[in-house]
């Protein structure tokens, strides 16, 4: 194997913020914690180096812009990390979108959606992902990344529920 080939990422993974994630550090530091999502993305990309992998990180308040950055990445990535915030919640595209990469997906929240107010308990997205991790503020994101790296790589007996993926 050539050198140039060996230091070729195995693979790209796609991670994905939703609306209002550009305010990490300051939005409801209670909730949210004190990281932003700058020091979250440097984290993903040398978590992703240390594995063999590329991570492209796109952030967007707009639910089009997020479509669009996936259906330009999606034949080059080996998987998707989400938050999608608020658009959880609402979003038929986003999820018909995420569906149509034929992509393994984790959707990720930093806080425990699940105890928070009952409208935030009802995902859209999670029913085509193959996990949801909430509740471990930015250190979700890096287990997402992890895990897909591990599916990727044949470490994992089913890729999605339902058959999807």
């Amino acid at each position: 194997m050539t050198e140039s080939k060996a230091n070729e990422p195995k693979g790209r993974i796609l991670v994905l913020h939703g609306p209002n994630l550009n305010n990490l550090g300051k939005r409801d530091p209670g909730i949210y914690g004190h990281t932003t999502l700058a020091v979250i993305d440097d984290r993903l990309r040398a978590r992703g180096t240390e594995l063999g992998y590329e991570v492209v990180t796109f952030q967007s308040n707009h639910e089009g812009a997020l479509i669009d950055c996936m259906q330009e990445e999606a034949a080059n990535i080996v998987g998707i990390v989400i938050n999608p915030g608020g658009l959880t919640h609402t979003s038929y595209s986003l999820r018909d979108a995420l569906k149509d990469t034929n992509r393994p997906i984790i959707e990720i929240h930093m806080s425990n959606v699940h105890a928070r107010e009952a409208f935030r308990h009802e995902s859209l997205i999670a029913p085509i992902c193959v996990a949801q991790i909430a509740g471990l503020g930015w250190r979700g994101y890096l287990h997402a990344l992890d895990a897909l790296v591990e599916l990727s790589q044949g470490e994992g007996t089913q890729l999605a529920p339902g058959g999807h993926v």
